[in-house]
């Protein structure tokens, strides 16, 4: 298999990073998005990026100009995968939201195209009948400023073919990433089987009044060294996923502290659009939070 053509579905904190990667490496990428307001907005993230990518990878202006032409835009499915040979989808961490996604993609898209599902914490044997092609089918993970932890965990299921998991871990690699197979299913696969419970232990301590988020950031970098701590990387990540995920695990464990922690999220962060680094505000102000003070630690 050899992929030219990517779409990515949903630009989103991570789809539009996707995206732009893709296209710096060389690839055709179109951005597919619900409508072309939101489609807006990520070509004016596109600019922020261009800047990073001048800062931390020293890309030139030739490079960055070749990128954007790399890249195209369309908030009509069935136009935007005409030609995909791979569909990277990034739409939000919400199992209803993504099944239905692809019920409608498996009705306009070729029958080249292999789908990748960018979730985070699902499972792609959770989808794999929805997309109408199992085997075409896989989960291909990145984290947060993938142009810098550059990761892509590749995780397949079942019945997918192992030529399209080559594929796709090949693929990982043209684009920049550390491609790590995984060889199993596993909730949250590598890098959040790590994380979560990180993030959920602080989320935790913070509902239950234990200590405030600054507090328990200064713990956690002191005493490792880390340079974020978990209410920093919530920021980064972005706090809708986290509330969604705490969602799903209200609603299935019934959990009183799960269900705690989802109104907190809901009342003081996601109803004030304070979702994090991507709104200007979550739990701290940027583009100058406060745990990157000198004197944050003393």
């Amino acid at each position: 298999m050899n992929f030219k053509n990517i779409t990515v579905a949903g630009s989103g904190v991570l789809g539009y990073q996707i995206a732009f990667q893709a296209a710096f490496y060389g690839f055709n990428v179109t951005v597919y998005d619900i409508n072309d307001a939101v489609l807006e907005k990520a070509k004016a993230k596109f600019e922020t990026m261009s800047n990073a990518f001048k800062t931390d990878l020293k890309a030139t202006q030739e490079q960055i100009d070749k990128t954007f032409k790399n890249l195209r835009y369309n908030s009509d499915l069935e136009i935007a995968v005409k030609n995909a040979d791979l569909l990277i989808e990034a739409v939000p961490e919400n199992p209803e939201i993504k099944i239905e996604f692809y019920h409608k993609l498996a009705k306009v898209a070729p029958e080249k195209t292999v789908f990748a599902t960018n979730s985070s914490t699902l499972l792609p044997s959770t989808f794999a009948a929805a997309t109408g092609r199992p085997e075409k089918f896989i989960a291909l993970h990145f984290a947060n400023t993938i142009w810098i932890h550059n990761t892509a965990e590749i995780m397949g299921h079942a019945t997918t073919d192992p030529n399209v998991f080559n594929a796709v871990v090949e693929f990982a690699k043209a684009i920049g990433m550390l491609a790590l197979p995984l060889h199993k299913e596993q909730p949250g696969y590598i890098l959040n089987s790590l994380l979560v419970p990180l993030l959920t232990a602080a989320t935790d301590l913070l509902v239950s009044e234990v200590a405030d988020p600054k507090t328990i950031d200064k713990t956690w970098m002191k005493a490792t060294g880390a340079p974020l701590g978990p209410f920093g990387i919530l920021d980064v990540v972005g706090i809708t996923t986290a509330y969604n995920i705490d969602k799903i695990a209200a609603e299935k464990t019934k959990d009183e502290l799960k269900i705690k922690t989802v109104q907190f999220l809901k009342e003081n962060y996601i109803d004030k659009n304070k979702l994090g680094v991507s709104t200007g505000e979550g739990f701290y102000k940027y583009p100058n939070p406060e745990y990157k003070n000198p004197d944050f630690l003393t």
